[in-house]
């Protein structure tokens, strides 16, 4: 019996010298590295910057423009003709274009209509479509396309970002899970040595027949075969998470082996993924990224909806110039000298234009579709979700019951044995019995937590909070 002691208080001190050399990292610290350095959220911080370059692309339409045409010829000491045309444009946002030109001509072969003063002619004026383009056009749709782009990109960052934090949460969870295994098996096969150099000793002085000492070992055995397996799971699954976490500098780094998961992730697993305090009742469905990223592609879309539709109209440009070659002087722009002209353009029979408009209203209405079919299945994934997580609540308390209940079992059937009362088959069976409990145990709340999971994946509310 002193020998037994002994034994337990060997095996007692081992387990914490090893506790000790332990680091733990939570699932909240562990989520800070992964948002901060993992590749995937930089790239995800590259779809914005990429939607706030093609909205400056698109502003650059309304760029002022500086133009300059200068053609020369000269043969055999004869010139004949000597051009320059340098003109200024602004364009304005309902299609107006201002100009200002100046036009310089000179040689012995101009055309008669090339003529100019001497000093050169002056003009100011204006371009306006008065049909196609007045009230949308290209420039104006891609810079209001643009705009939505942006906030599209942000919901979809955020999508994303939510995406890469779910997995990473499934992984630590998984990581979680094996390490409580191996705890299990580790906790049943101090027991079963303890058990086994019991009875050997006991064997040696005569109180238990050899038997027991060879099904003593034979569980011993397995404890051990059982823990090998759950070690190398644990391995793998520390791998896994190692996939995750990355230094500023983009070095991967891995877990070390003296690095072990949070065990009361349970008591801050809703802070965490910000799920505590929510009122599924209240909860405003049309703020979900996925649905404003598919409203913003919806505005987008009627955008390109109007653009089409005006394009059905024809192309009828008004342009007027006030002409001067004395810009100094502001009176000397005037009605009386002026150059002015009409541009018109209609196709016939439109089948491009009319193409284009079809193709655009069933885009928009594919959107329209994909929008109420998002809005019902983000409901009902969140009702399922929320069902599902009552369930393991009652699960969880089912299987604490019955993992207690096994243990006094156990405890009870020890007592017994070693009192000679029982057998070391129904201490062994009892014990079984009790690891298949913990082992359900924390299968089940695995469960509870990767549903958890689901429901920051699915609600995408914002991301986690992290240390």
């Amino acid at each position: 019996m002193r020998a037994f002691i002994l034994s337990i208080l060997l095996c007692f001190s081992n387990l914490v010298s090893a506790q000790d050399s332990t680091s733990v990292i939570s699932l909240s610290e562990y989520l800070g590295y992964v948002k901060s350095f993992h590749p995937i959220v930089k790239q995800a911080n590259l779809m914005i910057n990429e939607s706030e370059a093609k909205l400056m692309k698109a502003r650059g339409a309304f760029d002022p423009k500086l133009e300059v045409d200068y053609d020369r010829k000269t043969f055999k000491n004869t010139e004949y003709y000597d051009r320059l045309n340098a003109s200024f444009k602004i364009p304005t946002w309902f299609g107006v274009e201002l100009k200002g030109n100046f036009e310089e001509n000179t040689g012995d072969f101009l055309n008669p209509q090339a003529f100019v003063p001497e000093d050169g002619l002056y003009s100011a004026g204006v371009s306006v479509p008065v049909a196609r383009g007045l009230l949308t056009n290209s420039r104006m749709a891609m810079l209001r396309q643009s705009r939505l782009y942006v906030k599209q990109a942000q919901a979809d960052r955020q999508l994303l970002v939510n995406s890469i934090l779910f997995d990473a949460t499934i992984t630590y969870f998984n990581w979680l899970k094996t390490y409580n295994e191996k705890r299990v098996y580790e906790d049943f096969l101090t027991n079963a040595e303890m058990r086994f150099n019991g009875i050997k000793k006991s064997f040696e002085v005569g109180d238990k027949p050899a038997i027991d000492t060879l099904e003593a070992r034979i569980a011993l055995n397995n404890r051990r075969l059982n823990l090998e397996k759950s070690r190398i799971k644990f391995v793998k699954s520390s791998l896994e998470l190692s996939n995750y976490l990355w230094l500023n500098d983009n070095t991967p780094i891995e877990i070390k082996n003296g690095m072990i998961p949070d065990v009361l992730t349970f008591n801050s697993i809703d802070l965490t993924l910000n799920t505590s305090g929510l009122d599924m009742e209240s909860f405003d469905i049309e703020s979900h990224p996925k649905l404003q990223s598919l409203d913003y592609k919806f505005k987008s879309l009627s955008i390109e909806k109007r653009l089409k539709l005006n394009n059905l109209l024809p192309q009828i440009d008004l342009q007027y110039n006030f002409l001067s070659q004395t810009p100094e002087v502001a009176r000397s722009f005037s009605t009386s000298a002026y150059k002015s002209g009409v541009n018109i353009s209609f196709p016939l029979f439109l089948r491009k234009e009319r193409g284009d408009l079809k193709l655009a209203k069933i885009k928009l209405q594919n959107t329209k579709f994909d929008i109420q079919n998002t809005r019902v299945s983000l409901k009902n994934k969140i009702d399922a979700i929320n069902q599902e997580l009552d369930s393991y609540i009652l699960q969880n308390d089912f299987t604490d019951t019955i993992v207690n209940d096994y243990s006094k079992m156990l405890s009870a059937e020890e007592r017994k044995f070693f009192l000679g009362e029982s057998s070391l088959f129904l201490v062994n069976s009892r014990e079984s019995k009790l690891i298949d409990a913990k082992l359900k145990a924390i299968d089940i709340e695995n469960n509870f937590f990767k549903t958890k999971a689901s429901l920051f994946n699915v609600l995408a509310l914002s991301e986690a909070q992290v240390n």
